[in-house]
């Protein structure tokens, strides 16, 4: 998908198995996102009440909330890609570009309208999702995509059901993978019933491959 919105390959999601210590030592680092795929339960619903007063209204990071059904793994790579746009580069003709720079200085709620009436990335998220190996029907997905991202040496949580970024505390490139695991266990939500996508930066390795399989993923710069 980063590819059809015309977001340059210089990082890439990779697959990584879990965040157990063994597991997170395949991730090459700095990461500077992760993206957990995760089953909502009542202990989530709790634990995100929890953190209503950590939203940090007046934060820089960009946000924007979710109003389009099943679009929360859209949305939670439009938050990590838009807080590392320092980092990222752009296609000329990209689609997302065009979309944070139109969007920059817009409320999160105007933000989702006018996602709501862009169809180049409507597009992209409709053509990837068909090639998924399940057709969800809207009422019945109890799965729910969020973004974690370093900005600025802070740790945010991006979650498009709320009404702002959470706030974490520092962090830095060396601590990003290991913080965002202890608020992830946090959550009470089993590692098995959970899918994780680190977007991170470079090194050449052979550990850094594509493992469709698995339940972890991580982005790197090749």
């Amino acid at each position: 998908m980063m590819d059809k919105l015309g977001v340059g390959d210089s990082w890439r999601f990779v697959d990584v198995l879990g965040l157990e210590g063994e597991q997170l030592s395949t991730v090459p680092a700095p990461c500077c996102a992760l993206m957990l795929l995760f089953p909502l339960t009542q202990q989530h619903e709790s634990f995100r009440q929890q953190q209503v007063g950590n939203i940090a209204e007046d934060s820089k990071a960009y946000f924007l909330k979710q109003t389009v059904v099943n679009s929360c793994g859209t949305i939670a790579l439009l938050h990590a890609v838009a807080n590392n746009q320092s980092k990222v580069t752009f296609n000329s003709d990209s689609a997302l570009k065009k979309f944070l720079d139109e969007t920059a200085n817009m409320s999160a709620d105007d933000r989702a309208k006018h996602l709501e009436k862009n169809q180049a990335i409507c597009d992209a998220h409709s053509e990837v999702a068909v090639q998924g190996q399940c057709r969800p029907e809207a009422d019945k997905v109890n799965f729910h995509f969020i973004a974690f991202v370093n900005v600025n040496g802070q740790l945010y949580e991006f979650d498009g059901r709320m009404n702002g970024p959470v706030k974490h505390g520092a962090t830095n490139e060396e601590s990003f993978i290991m913080v965002c695991k202890t608020i992830i266990l946090q959550f009470n939500v089993s590692v098995m019933d959970s899918f994780f996508k680190f977007f991170n930066v470079p090194f050449e390795s052979p550990l850094v491959v594509y493992q469709a399989t698995t339940r972890c993923r991580h982005m790197h710069w090749l």
